[in-house]
């Protein structure tokens, strides 16, 4: 069942006049792969990636995802030359709070030190005066959200928007206990979880930033590097007409007004198919069935 939309409809971060389409675009495979190390060095084809975000913002994409530390210094730079200069409705969202090592492995940078300069990083990658919106990630772990507090970096940033710098902050890879501390530094407009159609532990956590207005926004929509695989999902793929990725988008638009979506790609060809999954409209039968899956068919 199609029905057209304009790329999902539109949210307005919290407090904020910024309204975004909710099909977006995250950058983080723009990046390339060197070795074992992912996101790390150039991509194989650079005017690929550039035809993929000017193909985006082009279909009405007004929200691209990204991070300094992919590449690192990678995607921004590509961004730059692809979209600058740039539209006035796009949003930028960057992170900070991680670093790369020469193996590439993934580590904390949230000194004051650290953070500062990743804002200037990004602030000269980009080609901007200013941040629209940057979300601290934090790193207590880095393959999920684990307890710890996050008033230390999360003040230093909130000083660097007092500066003029950062327009507007959101949070990444947190629990509930530190969204709650965050809230009472600053203003949090957005939360960046991992968040799919089988890993749902955020479900409650979706609710509560739904009452508050402040937008999710699920990292990992399609599994990440080992993409969804359901026998359900499936099935309702072909009864759709769609494919899996599709309706797992489309799933995730349903699932509550407050969820902003960013896939990635490095194809044209893959990007238009994920956008067209805005204008998938899953019947309330279909979606009860998704809604089953909920973790008991693990992502491989």
């Amino acid at each position: 069942m199609i029905e057209p939309t304009d790329l999902a409809g539109s949210f307005t971060l919290p407090g904020t006049s910024i309204a975004v389409n909710r099909m977006g675009y995250g950058a983080m495979q723009l990046a390339g792969k060197d070795g074992d190390k992912l996101v790390w060095g150039p991509p194989r084809d650079v005017e690929e990636a550039i035809a993929v975000l000017r193909d985006a913002v082009a279909s009405g994409v007004n929200h691209v995802d990204t991070a300094d530390f992919y590449g690192p210094h990678v995607t921004n730079q590509i961004i730059r030359k692809a979209l600058s200069p740039y539209p006035d409705d796009l949003v930028i969202v960057t992170k900070l709070g991680a670093g790369r090592t020469k193996d590439g492995s993934w580590v904390p940078a949230l000194s004051r030190e650290d953070l500062t300069a990743a804002v200037h990083d990004n602030l000269r990658n980009l080609g901007r005066d200013v941040l629209d919106v940057v979300n601290l990630r934090s790193m207590f772990s880095v393959h999920g959200p684990a307890e710890g507090s996050i008033e230390g970096p999360l003040t230093v940033l909130a000083e660097l928007q007092q500066k003029g710098l950062v327009r507007h902050i959101g949070l990444s890879n947190v629990t509930a206990a530190q969204i709650a501390e965050a809230r009472q530094i600053a203003p949090i407009v957005c939360v960046q979880n991992m968040y799919n159609l089988v890993q749902r532990s955020d479900d409650a956590l979706i609710d509560d930033l739904a009452r508050d207005g402040i937008a999710y926004v699920p990292f990992f929509p399609l599994g990440g590097f080992s993409p969804l695989q359901s026998a359900v999902l499936s099935d309702v793929a072909a009864g759709l007409e769609a494919t899996p990725m599709q309706v797992a988008l489309a799933w995730l638009l349903q699932r509550s007004p407050n969820i902003l979506l960013i896939p990635g790609t490095s194809s044209v060809e893959h990007l238009r198919e994920n956008l067209k999954a805005a204008t998938l409209r899953i019947p309330a039968e279909v979606l009860s069935k998704l809604d089953a899956i909920n973790g008991h068919e693990k992502e491989i």
